[in-house]
């Protein structure tokens, strides 16, 4: 693999004064020489100011957050980083290269999750180059393969999760975010370590059932939070049962039999259960009656 190798250029000012002073320089040279009838001397400053007229074409600008990667008929010389005006040989390819952060952002893919429900995703990629010379020379565009292979992970990520947990501990799609990010950002990394490319952050920014099960998953998922609720309230009720049983138990001014607290407790998970409010009932008789 190639690997990118930090290229000094010479300061772009020092070089493009120097250079300017030796045209200058030739040109007069090269004036006074033919005004003298020297034809040989004329000759050769004049190939001095066109060596540094040749010369003038290897300046060129890098700005901050960018790269230049340096070639000589092919061969790679090195990646100017420093910013400013620099000068380098003027026969080596000059290419740029852009080393700010940038995001991409997957279109909405249609897949099954583990369940084998199909489920719409999409996600946010936050990326940039890092090593210049694998972002050029490993792959063929590699603007197009962090998006094909940040899909690819997606897609193969949605596939290892169900969308809802259906068991305790179960790590789902829509309820452990931080979980699926963090995953979803190192298999990301993992396709991408050949391209010269660092992946800042992963993150899942659509996530819903297919149209074709949405309503049907929808009412599962009321379901579910109904018997959910209804747990709750079952085990608060029961417990609100026992503290009034212990409490009638350790009063001295009220005696129930076995027959009576069952239908005490039967009234009172009655009343704290239902959904609706409970009718009061005025017993004239007796107790038993």
């Amino acid at each position: 693999m190639i690997r990118e190798a930090e290229h000094t250029a010479v300061p772009g000012l020092a070089a493009l004064f120097g250079l300017l002073g030796v045209l200058g320089f030739a040109g007069y040279a090269c004036i006074r020489s033919l005004v003298s009838e020297d034809p040989f001397w004329a000759v050769g400053w004049g190939l001095v100011e066109l060596c540094a007229f040749v010369g003038l074409f290897g300046l060129f600008m890098v700005n901050p957050n960018e790269g230049r990667v340096l070639q000589l008929f092919g061969d790679y010389r090195g990646t100017v980083k420093a910013p400013g005006l620099r000068w380098a040989n003027p026969f080596y390819s000059k290419r740029h290269i852009s080393l700010r952060v940038r995001n991409f952002e997957s279109g909405k893919l249609k897949v099954n999750d583990a369940d084998g429900n199909p489920v719409e995703i999409a996600a946010v990629v936050v990326w940039r180059v890092v090593d210049t010379a694998e972002a050029y020379f490993e792959v063929d565009d590699y603007e197009n393969y962090v998006k094909v292979q940040s899909e690819a992970a997606v897609r193969n990520l949605a596939t290892r999760y169900p969308y809802d947990a259906h068991n305790e501990g179960e790590v789902s799609l829509r309820g452990h975010t931080t979980e699926v990010a963090t995953d979803l950002k190192r298999e990301i990394q993992a396709r991408l370590d050949k391209a010269g490319v660092n992946v800042v952050e992963a993150r899942i920014s659509h996530l819903a059932y297919a149209p074709e099960i949405a309503s049907a998953m929808l009412r599962r998922q009321q379901a579910s939070a109904i018997i959910a609720a209804r747990k709750k309230i079952v085990e608060g009720a029961v417990g609100m049962v026992e503290m009034a049983l212990e409490q009638l138990a350790a009063s001295t001014q009220v005696r129930l039999d076995e027959e009576r607290k069952a239908a005490m407790v039967s009234n009172l998970l009655v009343v704290l259960c239902g959904d609706r409010e409970a009718q009061p009932v005025v017993n004239t008789g007796t107790i038993y009656q």
